[in-house]
């Protein structure tokens, strides 16, 4: 599930960042690690899509509306529709740092796309992340018309965000929810183990390092109290059968390899369709390094991998 060593342009990468000397994340604090991944982002246009609308929507009880972005593909739609929840350890990351990822998505699949500004941590730490993303997915789910939508609904996120689109899929079966129609889980975390192999293997010196994971998990859980709860942590759920299809993307230098593996296999024993896509020369993080200095040939393949199971989904 590893490569011998990092493709070259990852390589290159994790040079650029080790001589740039940035101190892990959890060093500056939540606004100082907010305001450090702001600065990192690249300073470029995505692709043209028909659309773009910032806008709330409900959010959970006696919460504030949930922001969020709606991109709508060119042409007529009707569409069907991805509800996307960034990255970012729960703490960092907002529509902006994702957009990019969300134009490439919409314009690969053909998809409308609504991406959620949920609570960050610690400020509000769980589950007030898990609250608003399963409210932005209920009110798309019975607004269809609101985001040009046609009633057909993925789920899909990356990191945190893959954790939460897990998570939005459990709480959409046990409380008889929305019908989803896939579940695409990038690098997800979903697991309270730490013993994984692929934490030792890739601690350090590949983009997402242990001690910010730690960090990130002390900001949004707080307590270990959550480790028993599913939707916390997906993977300890009693069941994982009657879930949607899903997609699960994990990368080789990645700390979270083994349990997004872990996972998908764990979904695929409960008898749910799943297509595992390991992409073993990158490392945490390359999904959504789609231009500037971090513009990685192996990003832009996974958003068209992706497209194309959504595709496949919605036919």
């Amino acid at each position: 599930m590893q490569a011998d060593e990092p493709h070259p342009e990852v390589q290159s990468l994790l040079e650029t960042v080790e001589e740039a000397d940035v101190l892990p994340l959890h060093q500056y604090g939540p606004e100082g690690a907010r305001e450090v991944s702001r600065q990192m982002r690249p300073d470029v246009d995505g692709p043209e899509v028909g659309e773009v609308t910032d806008r709330t929507v409900p959010g959970p009880e006696d919460a504030d509306p949930v922001p969020v972005r709606v991109y709508r593909p060119e042409g007529e739609g009707p569409f069907p529709t991805v509800v996307f929840f960034h990255g970012g350890g729960y703490v960092i990351g907002d529509l902006d740092g994702h957009d990019l990822l969300c134009r490439h998505l919409v314009e690969e699949s053909g998809c409308a796309v609504v991406s959620v500004d949920y609570r960050l941590a610690p400020e509000h730490p769980f589950p007030a992340a898990v609250e608003d993303a399963y409210a932005a997915t209920e009110w798309v789910a019975a607004n269809p018309g609101e985001v040009d939508g046609d009633g057909r609904l993925a789920v899909m996120g990356d990191s945190a965000g893959g954790n939460l689109a897990a998570v939005v899929a459990l709480l959409a079966r046990d409380r008889d929810g929305p019908a989803i129609d896939r579940q695409v889980l990038v690098y997800p975390a979903v697991s309270p183990r730490e013993d994984w192999d692929s934490r030792e293997e890739n601690a350090e010196g590949y983009y997402l390092e242990e001690p910010d994971m730690e960090w990130f998990g002390d900001c949004y859980y707080g307590s270990d109290v959550h480790e028993a709860n599913p939707y916390a942590f997906p993977m300890v759920a009693c069941s994982h059968a009657d879930l949607p299809p899903a997609t699960v993307l994990t990368a080789g230098f990645d700390p979270l390899r083994d349990e997004g593996a872990a996972y998908a296999e764990t979904l695929r024993e409960a008898g749910v369709p799943v297509e595992h896509r390991n992409y073993d020369d990158v490392v945490h993080g390359f999904f959504t390094m789609l231009a500037g200095p971090a513009d990685l040939e192996r990003a832009h393949e996974a958003v068209a991998d992706v497209a194309g199971d959504l595709r496949t989904a919605f036919e």
